[in-house]
């Protein structure tokens, strides 16, 4: 039975690797990199887990297969794509045009015209 939304869905989540930002933070800190492994069970990985790729968080099976992994096209471009650090969420608005810029304060006070208000 397709999905809901077709049978090209389902091989787009099947495919799904980690977002390039959630490998920076990977590469970044290797308590972040533990936690995501640690959502895997070891039997359910190719090679029990032993060859992992960590720019393009794939396991593989075999040593080889992790060698030639690394020499290919794939890998290489991605390796290219995690050399530019990641947008930030201040970065974004800002290309927006929403920002946090509201002046310069001044600490002296505001001139007040007494004719303008006696006036009335």
């Amino acid at each position: 039975m397709p999905a809901i939304r077709g049978a090209k869905s389902k091989k787009k989540t099947r495919r799904y690797t980690r977002d390039v930002d959630q490998v920076h933070a990977d590469l970044r800190s290797e308590r972040h990199l533990a936690q995501f492994k640690d959502t895997k069970a070891i039997e359910d990985l190719p090679g029990l887990g032993e060859y992992y790729c960590k720019e393009c968080a794939k396991w593989f099976e075999s040593e080889t297969n992790f060698g030639a992994h690394q020499k290919g096209k794939p890998h290489k471009r991605r390796v290219r794509q995690l050399r530019e650090e990641p947008y930030s969420q201040k970065e974004a608005e800002a290309a927006v045009g929403l920002s946090t810029d509201n002046g310069k304060r001044t600490t002296a006070p505001m001139e007040v015209d007494e004719e303008a208000g006696a006036g009335q």
